[in-house]
């Protein structure tokens, strides 16, 4: 599997997966179907998850209302760099986020490379790629190329919910290190990707509430 672009193709993923580990197995059958979440590649979908870093769903919501009621539903990076820094602060952004977004809305301008391109690329050139935007750290590199590229083999070890979600299975609820769960999901491989949707909707399960970035 090269990407996750469709239903089938998670279904697909979903199959792999339950045979290289069937302990995932009776989670499958409670968590199914597994939210498939694709959103176009580009700075709409960058700035999303960018927006979700560090702050509740609820909040993220919030910001991003804010800001698609200036820039409409789908923000172009030439609107966004062309708003004045008041504008920009009554969205409830941090600074971090802020220079985050510039910084990815100048990469998708101008280079070094568009951030619709990363979909075509190695995830590893891909993550160098992302993380060297000013702001853009792992979490968010990992999210849009799961969401955004399609990317089938990541696990984004840091996340949270993800954590909680594989302790509740694995740990016997204690929340395991980001080391220890990706030493785990090496079994994962070459569909993490999947793996990780299965978790999140394993966190929903158990906690009632929707963790998957916005």
């Amino acid at each position: 599997m090269t990407t996750i672009r469709c239903e089938d193709d998670l279904a697909a993923g979903l199959s792999l997966l339950l045979d290289r580990d069937p302990r995932l197995c009776p989670i499958a059958e409670v968590c199914q179907p597994l939210p498939l979440r694709l959103s176009a590649p580009g700075f709409a979908g960058l700035a999303s998850i960018i927006v979700s870093q560090m702050v509740s769903r609820a909040s993220a919501d919030a910001i991003w209302r804010r800001m698609t009621a200036v820039l409409g539903n789908r923000p172009l990076a030439e609107d966004y760099l062309a708003l004045g820094p008041e504008l920009i602060g009554t969205f409830g952004l941090s600074r971090g986020k802020a220079q985050a977004l510039e910084a990815a809305a100048k990469a998708d301008l101008g280079g070094p490379f568009r951030l619709d391109e990363l979909a075509e690329m190695p995830a590893e050139t891909a993550m160098a790629a992302l993380t060297g935007l000013k702001g853009v750290g792992p979490w968010t590199a990992e999210v849009y190329l799961m969401f955004c590229g399609g990317h089938p083999d990541i696990f984004p070890v840091g996340d949270v919910a993800l954590r909680i979600s594989v302790g509740d299975v694995f740990f016997a609820g204690e929340r395991p290190a980001p080391d220890v769960v990706a030493e785990l999901a090496q079994a994962w491989a070459p569909v993490r990707s999947v793996a990780a949707r299965l978790f999140w909707a394993h966190y929903a399960r158990i906690t009632g509430r929707v963790a998957l970035p916005r």
